[in-house]
């Protein structure tokens, strides 16, 4: 039996959401839509789709017939919205998988630490950026320290909406939090840049990471323990990729990181570079970033479900 699953907000990534499980997901059941906007495009996509609606928002999703039969609810509205939806679905016990950059919950990155997630009635995950590069920032620190990491995510301006654009100052903050706490670096940052090229680009990454590997056999580690991770991200994410070969290289002496890493040991950098293209399921496959938010979603639903 399919778990049965809402989504709430009908924007981009709610409608991309809805899409995927029904095209592609054999253990998970969309029974409704919900927005707040009666002429968005996605209550009427679907309901076409014959996926029940409402313009209620969640008020109106807790009395729609069937409510208590769902056991996942997926929220892809904006952070501030998530709390107060949070806090309207707590009475009923429903798992919350948030895709705004709200935190109530703990950060989760599938290919990483769903697994320790056993229990926990809402996660967050975390942002497109933070689903790009913590993976590869854990492939990483599995093998050796890492004292400092640095990602920068540059993304199609058209694919970044108003949502996006409000949260900017919680998608820094929300995925240099999480590169610490999931990733396992001592410090992190995360920049992100939106791209006004014509035609758009897909969804570029970039992790920078300064790690204690004085050992050339370390260092050959990384490389293997990142090239398996990407495999596993590309399980759930099929156009995510190398866009070349992992770099190590030592850091020179005259370039002081103490600024970065502390009182920590850095011998070398790593760095790695990824392009991550849509599926194109509703939104153009430039708009990777928001692709990669909903398939990673989809397979934390899933196993959580099973």
């Amino acid at each position: 039996m399919r778990t049965k699953v809402a989504v709430i907000g009908s924007g981009n990534i709610g409608t991309d959401l809805m899409i995927k499980v029904l095209r592609l997901s054999e253990k998970l059941e969309i029974v409704a839509m919900v927005g707040i906007d009666p002429a968005s495009d996605g209550l009427a996509r679907a309901a076409r789709l014959g996926v029940a609606t409402t313009a209620e928002g969640v008020d109106g999703l807790i009395e729609m017939p069937g409510f208590d039969e769902i056991g996942i609810v997926f929220d892809a509205t904006s952070a501030g919205a998530h709390v107060a939806n949070a806090a309207k679905l707590d009475p009923y016990g429903k798992i919350l998988i948030d895709l705004t950059p709200a935190a109530i919950g703990p950060f989760v990155v599938p290919a990483v630490n769903l697994d320790l997630q056993a229990g926990v009635r809402n996660i967050n995950m975390v942002t497109c950026g933070g689903q790009a590069t913590i993976p590869i920032v854990a492939a990483v620190s599995r093998v050796a320290p890492v004292p400092y990491a640095e990602i920068v995510a540059s993304i199609a301006s058209k694919s970044a909406g108003p949502g996006t654009r409000a949260n900017i100052d919680e998608f820094t903050e929300t995925t240099a939090h999480a590169i610490e706490k999931v990733g396992g670096a001592g410090r992190g940052k995360a920049l992100i840049v939106l791209n006004p090229a014509e035609p758009p680009l897909i969804m570029r990454d970039t992790v920078l990471c300064l790690v204690d590997a004085p050992a050339a056999e370390t260092r050959e580690q990384i490389k293997a323990s990142i090239e398996e991770m990407v495999k596993v991200v590309s399980g759930y994410v099929p156009g995510y990729r190398l866009k070349q070969q992992v770099q190590i290289n030592p850091i020179p002496e005259d370039q002081p990181v103490h600024t970065l890493a502390g009182s920590a040991a850095a011998t070398h950098q790593v760095s790695v570079f990824l392009e991550v293209e849509g599926a194109a399921h509703y939104l153009p496959a430039y708009a990777g970033n928001l692709d990669i938010m909903t398939s990673a979603a989809i397979a934390a639903a899933e196993r959580l479900a099973a």
